[in-house]
């Protein structure tokens, strides 16, 4: 990052690499030889980067706090069945709902990454946003008081909180990602002396690979906030968790204003986008071709000029490949999403022997916090070996691993339709004592469910945010992040299609659909992008948004 692009001083840096060597040995260039012949490590962290993602992280606290009880808090009625309700609205009634916000929510960060590439910047948008989610939390807390549902607030009271919410929520997916980016100021491969005596070559692209791990991990950590939130559901009720929640915001407010002097912030650029667009447009116009837009062309053909230079057309074709890519993610969000919903309902089928039925869904966040530092290591031993494994064939990986976890989906809720009481229709029949006794079936066999799902993520979801920031045009990183909220919208509608049929007894055909959609998108996105395979460094990915 050149140092007109920032109004920060250079933060303190953190040592990654212990075994690092620079006092005797200092950094110098790489030269062609070396760039292919030595192995390539991460260099040192700077401050800004881990408390841009402590940030995060307590964001994703609140978020998954408030996500985990929100299906028992729509679906099920105050007092009646042995899960927690306080609306009653119905299954598939709270999963259109849910859906509806996830539609919402990922729509929103395109309007907060063109005002934070063009006008506001990176951190005061995440300022913004952080208030809009303080507001909602707040709401939330205090129409789902006791009073406040007997009194009628709590569907108005949800309403509006969804959307002060899914605002929030959208300059944070534009932002969050692209600003812990910016705190890590790239440059040129270097060969340095490791302590064990060994050359090695501190890598730009491999040290961003390593931040957004990281930040994932910490993220996963975080939204083990679904643990307390369910149990304070359960015990206390649901103002308890929303009231957490609402808490974990202010302490993300407080760290980046306390670190507002410490942190990296990118001067917006007011002419990009206006630039792509019109590049855009006028390819558009000349056989959707975007070399069409470069200068000599258009100045051979019309004579005139144009504001930007043959290497923003580039990088422009670079960054609409990458939106190519996150666009194929959008089954596997609706796989995603299925865990914030179906299988929280699916769950509260089943023997909960003392925990709350959307408590399981944690499994997911657990998974990443385990196997994330696994694939990590599998990374830096790939990567030591110069064994290539690129970002295409990490999210077919991703697909493939998906849609294993929805087929054993589709088994278990098989199993569950074949056990007592009430087979294919669980909570619902006289053996049920009004929803009082589940189908006889144990609720941690839904853990290989979430296992696979974090993988998943693991391999696609920290992928996507990697390839999106380093394809996107400098002053565009926002726009293309929202790109991926994009992806998930149309994962979001998709869910909302297929809602109506999200009900007993139909849920073994709405998983094992899933489940085939998925083996289908696997192969086709290979067939169409492994050709970008080999366009990312070794080792590019691994740690548990």
């Amino acid at each position: 990052m050149s140092p007109q692009e920032t109004k920060a001083e250079q933060t303190p840096t953190v040592s990654t690499e212990s075994v690092l060597d620079m006092e005797s040995s200092p950094p110098r260039d790489a030269t062609e030889e070396e760039l292919q012949e030595l192995p390539r490590i991460v260099d040192r962290i700077p401050l800004a980067a881990w408390a841009a993602a402590l940030v995060g992280a307590t964001e994703r606290f609140s978020y998954y706090a408030v996500l985990a009880v929100w299906q028992n808090y729509m679906q099920h009625e105050r007092g009646f069945r042995a899960v927690p309700g306080a609306l009653g609205l119905g299954q598939s009634t709270a999963t259109s709902i849910s859906n509806s916000f996830f539609v919402f929510s990922f729509l929103t960060p395109m309007l907060f990454a063109i005002v934070s590439d063009m006008w506001l910047g990176r951190y005061k948008t995440l300022i913004l946003a952080l208030c809009l989610l303080i507001c909602g939390n707040t709401v939330m807390f205090a129409t789902s008081l006791p009073v406040a549902l007997e009194s009628g607030a709590g569907v108005p009271g949800l309403a509006l909180s969804m959307v002060l919410i899914a605002l929030g929520i959208g300059g944070i997916k534009s932002t969050m990602s692209p600003f812990i980016g910016d705190q890590y100021p790239q440059q040129k491969p270097r060969v340095v002396r490791q302590k064990n005596g060994d050359l090695a070559i501190v890598d730009g692209p491999r040290t961003i690979q390593f931040i957004y791990n990281a930040f994932y991990w910490f993220t996963n950590i975080a939204s083990l906030s679904a643990i307390p939130a369910t149990f304070l559901e359960r015990e206390f009720d649901f103002w308890s968790a929303y009231l957490m929640a609402a808490a974990s915001l202010l302490v993300s407010l407080g760290v980046l204003l306390g670190l507002k002097s410490r942190l990296v912030k990118v001067v917006p650029h007011e002419g990009v986008l206006p630039k792509a667009i019109k590049a855009l447009s006028m390819a558009a116009r000349n056989g959707f071709r975007l070399d069409h837009a470069k200068a000599a062309y258009q100045l051979q053909k019309t004579g005139h000029g144009v504001p930007w230079d043959d290497s923003f057309i580039d990088e422009l074709k670079t960054g609409l490949v990458a939106c190519r890519v996150i666009f194929s993610f959008a089954f596997f969000y609706l796989c995603i999403t299925q865990v914030y919903n179906n299988l929280i309902s699916q769950a509260g089928q089943m023997n909960l022997h003392g925990i709350p039925n959307d408590m399981i869904q944690a499994m997911a966040a657990v998974g990443c916090v385990v196997f994330g530092p696994i694939i990590q290591a599998l990374y830096n031993a790939l990567a030591q070996r110069r064994i290539h494994f690129g970002p295409m064939a990490r999210i077919t990986t991703a697909f493939m691993i998906a849609g294993g976890g929805m087929a054993y989906a589709a088994g278990l809720q098989k199993l569950i339709y074949s056990s007592g009481p009430c087979l294919d229709a669980p909570l619902a029949c006289a053996a049920s004592e009004n929803g009082r006794v589940p189908n006889d079936v144990n609720v941690w066999l839904q853990t290989p469910i979430y296992v696979a799902m974090a993988i998943a993520e693991i391999f696609g979801l920290v992928t996507a945010s990697e390839y999106s920031y380093e394809k996107a045009p400098s002053g565009m990183r926002g726009v293309v992040q929202a790109v991926v909220q994009l992806s998930a919208c149309l994962g979001a509608l998709m869910g909302m299609a297929m809602s109506p049929g999200a009900r007993d007894p139909y849920l073994v055909v709405v998983y094992a659909s899933l489940a085939g959609v998925m083996v289908v998108c696997s192969g086709a996105f290979w067939c169409v992008f492994r050709k970008y395979n080999g366009g990312a460094r070794v080792g590019c990915q691994g740690v548990g948004e």
